[in-house]
């Protein structure tokens, strides 16, 4: 319900039809937008006296209260002149200059007047240039009239007053957020975020172009004439074709969008026309100062068109559902009121354009409208009409008469003007009291979404959106900024913990920056974090019209805690992909380059399923990308993980992973370490020999929970491949016993059960982690019953990649045996180990690394030791000979079809096949060494018991493998 804001009682029948009828036009004006006349009341009665006159003069001064303080844009007009004309010009004028009264209480902002303003530029240079000419008019010249508009920039001056009446300081808070204030604090807003997200030099240019827009934006609205045709105002003055005649030297059509010099020529010519019209008009010639008036008239209405005019940016037509309303309280031939309703309707006859402005003004009874008929008698209808159905009849009749009244054949009739005329029984008829009543105009939905408050809502929300975006993007991705983030790496774990997962395609995300975990025994000095931007190096040196294939490392470069040994799998892995991109791209100089990209599985692995989404994400969008080298680590996931890049069409490359299952299930899938059943057979061979030696051989399998939290799938797998061998080399199972993984290994109470048993084992098959190995040694030293008896363990992990340094006892009793993937003293390419370490010396930051020990085999260095390095870069070479063979770039799908029939032969591990057609687990083309380890402590010996070159070659037997 809309609030009351007036109310009083009808001084008069006659002032309540007027009222309603008022009220009626103003308030349909938002449902139909129907034509606003312009209507004159008047005492019916001509020889009425002063008495009759003051009630229809108090009849519009009560409409005017009533809705001055509904939003209603309303101005009270008196006129004050010395002649008619200068009186009807000082109120077109106050109409179009100054402030309406509901200026600070409206549906929306102040009316804009800028072809009016155009008009008292004009007005302003041709006083100005008559005052210098003595006041002569005939001495007014084009050229001096164009030269003061161009210094009042073709703008007149706005009216300067004091401080209105009302004001308060508020004043200045309103001061404090005009538009350019506001725009000013909303770019240093924006310039401050920007500072904080982007490069410095970026923001620098994000400034200057910034500035370099407001400057042209201050130019285009201030700086005319250069600018002066685009101008709403100065298209319509070149264009109307009420100037038409006075310029015929220039047409309308000479005005174009894309013709500056015409358009300025039509201007130039029609202002001249003008300024001489005015100044004639000042010099008291009739005809110009109807020219005058009538100009400015049509100015004003279009003016107010313009400020209703639909489809416009700000939806002003649906804020402002009520127009602009005008009051004469007493319009005469002396005070120039009847003069501005003549030429308010001439210009509307001429035109023949609707405009939103309604007048309401009073003709004292003396008073004669010119050419103004008069009315037809109201036809009686059913019933004796009230006052207010008399006159709603009588604008009904006016609007259905309207086009006949702007005919030619009753071009006599002012066919805008609504007259009613007011009866002296209805002036002073008072006994009815009618409560007459105004309600404030409601704003619109329009209003409130396109409001100056809602905008601001809505870029301070934008902002306070955009910093809680942007600190969620950096929450989210590892480079997050507000602009050019990159969403193909992110953040997972919890605070402090968290790990930057996915594939590493933007320059600002590096895996391993700030790791200064080193390479072993001669890569001393070169770091982690030195690796990988050795990488980049390489890719950034591939030039744009260079052929290339993209390889994407997969591997754990990132550990939760602060130990960084943990990510030195990772190291390792991709300091072997290095040596093969290098030698692809700088040694052997391939027409096709190898490009890698790193992808972060986490920790262990344990998030590898996000990475290869990631890595699939990116080998969508680049076609380059032909496969995956890596995902070295068993796990739950790694089932799920093959399946996504083989339904990608990716093939794998793997380095470590021994699954068994994995190569049978998923066509995608080579890999280049020994599987669990191709371990245990061959370990297989030791334990039978053993056991013959032994009376009533008794084992135990000894293996890792499952729910360790480690997603280990590998633990599992070796457990069942371990009790198999066990059970077929001749030993009796024992019960399986597990340990967990609550603050590392727990192994204390799992060996006090197997040791402290009613029979204790005689071989112990480990099937855990190589960081476990050291507490199971130092646990079956210490503990009763192991500690005096010889016993013999059997593990599946490579050993090789870890030392027994940090035992703090020697189990003597123990002897270790286990796998090694990589047979480094089986491979034939000796040259491999010299050209990788000086491939690696130029990384040091000194320039020199450690000498490889002389003496013994370079592939015994602690470099190289661990195997990981080596079987990386088979995996790269594997997968680029498919992917560049013939040095002819291919395909994901092309990659992976090809892998079937590569066949490195001079590998450092034998021969890089994946061939599938083998008839047995013995006959497998992976290659092995079996390792004993006798007082697995700080001073244990290795002694390599048996093993095979990777390839085709004879398959082990008891007979080589000798415990």
């Amino acid at each position: 319900m809309a609030r009351e804001v007036w109310q009083e009682s009808a001084h008069n029948e006659a002032a309540s039809a007027v009222f309603h009828l008022m009220q009626q036009l103003i308030d349909r004006y938002r449902v139909n937008r129907p034509v606003m006349p312009l209507v004159v009341a008047q005492a019916a009665d001509a020889g009425a006296g002063p008495e009759i006159d003051t009630r229809v003069e108090q009849l519009v001064r009560q409409v005017h209260e009533a809705n001055a303080l509904r939003r209603v844009p309303v101005r009270l007009l008196d006129g004050a002149g010395a002649t008619p004309y200068e009186a009807a010009l000082d109120m077109v004028r106050t109409l179009s200059e100054k402030p309406w009264e509901t200026r600070e209480n409206t549906q929306y902002k102040n009316f804009a007047f800028p072809r009016s303003r155009l008009l008292g530029a004009i007005e302003q240079a041709t006083a100005t240039v008559v005052e210098q000419s003595g006041g002569n008019p005939s001495e007014v010249r084009e050229e001096r009239i164009l030269e003061q508009l161009s210094r009042l920039r073709w703008r007149s001056g706005r009216p300067r007053g004091g401080r209105p009446h009302g004001a308060t300081r508020w004043d200045a808070l309103r001061q404090s957020v005009r538009p350019e204030t506001f725009v000013g604090a909303l770019f240093i807003a924006l310039l401050s975020v920007l500072l904080g997200e982007i490069d410095w030099l970026l923001t620098a240019l994000v400034a200057a172009a910034a500035l370099i827009g407001l400057a042209v934006v201050g130019v285009a609205s201030r700086a005319a004439p250069p600018l002066l045709w685009l101008r709403r105002a100065s298209r319509w003055f070149a264009t109307t074709s009420s100037l038409a005649a006075s310029s015929t030297g220039y047409p309308s059509d000479g005005w174009s969008w894309f013709s500056p010099s015409g358009s300025w020529r039509v201007i130039r010519a029609r202002a001249a026309a003008v300024a001489e019209r005015v100044a004639d008009a000042g010099a008291g010639d009739e005809h110009a100062r109807q020219f005058h008036l009538e100009l400015r008239v049509q100015a004003l209405l279009e003016d107010l068109r313009h400020n209703y005019r639909p489809h416009s940016l700000d939806w002003r037509r649906s804020k402002r559902t009520v127009p602009p309303v005008v009051f004469l309280p007493r319009a005469t031939q002396d005070n120039g009121g009847i003069l501005l309703i003549n030429a308010i309707n001439n210009v509307r006859s001429r035109r023949s354009e609707v405009d939103p402005l309604l007048l309401l003004a009073s003709l004292p009874a003396s008073e004669i409208m010119r050419h103004t008929p008069p009315l037809p008698p109201e036809r009686p209808g059913p019933g004796a009409p009230t006052g207010s159905s008399g006159a709603r009849a009588r604008y009904e009749r006016w609007v259905d008469d309207l086009s006949l009244g702007q005919s030619p054949v009753a071009a006599a009739t002012l066919a805008w003007v609504l007259r009613l005329p007011l009866s002296t029984e209805k002036l002073t008829h008072e006994h009815a009291h009618a409560q007459l009543v105004t309600h404030r105009v409601r704003r619109t939905w329009a209003w409130w979404v396109m409001s100056r408050a809602t905008i601001a809502v809505a870029v301070v929300g934008s902002l306070l959106g955009a910093f809680l975006w942007a600190g969620h993007w950096r929450d989210t991705y590892c480079h997050g900024p507000l602009t050019d983030r990159n969403t193909d790496a992110i953040w997972q774990g919890p605070d402090g913990d968290r790990e930057c997962v996915g594939v590493a395609t933007a320059p600002e995300v590096l895996f391993a920056r700030g790791n200064d975990l080193e390479l072993n025994g001669a890569g001393k000095g070169i770091t982690f974090e030195r690796i990988e931007q050795a990488i980049r190096e390489e890719n950034d040196d591939i030039e744009a019209g260079d052929a290339y294939v993209t390889v994407v490392y997969a591997g754990p470069l990132t550990a939760t805690g602060k130990d960084r040994e943990a990510t030195r799998k990772g190291l390792e892995e991709l300091t072997g992909v290095y040596l093969q991109q290098r030698a692809v791209n700088k040694t052997v100089r391939r027409s096709v380059k190898l490009r890698v990209l790193t992808a972060n599985g986490g920790e262990d692995m344990l998030r590898q399923l996000t990475a290869v989404r990631k890595i699939i994400e990116v080998a969508r969008r680049d076609p380059t990308v032909v496969g995956v080298v890596g995902l070295g680590r068993n796990t739950q996931e790694s089932e799920r993980a093959t399946k996504l890049l083989r339904e990608a069409g990716l093939a794998v490359v793997n380095t470590t992973n021994s699954s068994s299952d994995l190569p049978r299930e998923y066509p995608n899938y080579f890999g280049l370490a020994a599987t669990d059943e191709e371990q245990t057979h061959a370990l297989g061979l030791v334990a039978r020999q053993i056991a013959k030696g032994l009376d009533r051989p008794y084992a135990i399998v000894l293996s890792r929970e499952d729910r360790n939290g480690d997603l280990d799938r590998y633990t599992a797998e070796q457990r069942d491949a371990g009790r198999k061998m066990l059970q077929d080399a001749g030993f009796q199972p024992g019960k399986d016993v597990t340990y967990d993984l609550v603050g590392g290994a727990s192994l204390n109470t799992p060996l006090t059960t197997i040791c402290r048993a009613e029979r204790v084992p005689d071989a112990l098959y480990f099937a855990g982690r190589v960081e476990d190995v050291p507490t199971l040694m130092r646990g079956l030293s210490e503990t009763t019953g192991c500690s005096d008896r010889r016993m013999t363990v059997f593990t599946g992990d490579d050993l090789t990649k870890g030392t027994f340094d940090d035992s703090t006892s020697i189990a003597a009793n123990v002897t270790l045996y286990h796998s090694s993937l990589a047979p480094l003293d089986r491979g034939k390419n000796l040259g491999f180990y010299g050209d990788a370490y000086r491939t690696l010396r130029r990384l040091h930051p000194e320039g020199e690394v450690t000498a490889l020990v002389s003496g013994r085999p370079a592939y015994e260095d602690d470099l190289f030791a661990s195997g990981q390095t080596v079987i990386s870069y088979s995996a790269t070479a594997a997968l680029y000979d498919a992917a560049a063979r013939g040095d002819k770039r291919r395909s994901a799908a092309e990659t992976w079809a090809t892998l079937h029939t590569v066949d490195l032969n001079n590998m450092p591990t034998g021969t890089i096949s994946f061939s599938r057609a083998r008839s047995s687990v013995s006959d497998n083309v992976h290659g092995l060494n079996i390792v004993k380890v006798v007082r697995p402590g700080p001073s244990a010996e290795r002694t390599l018991v048996c093993g095979k070159p990777a390839g085709v070659a004879p398959p082990l037997t008891a007979k080589d493998c000798k415990p």
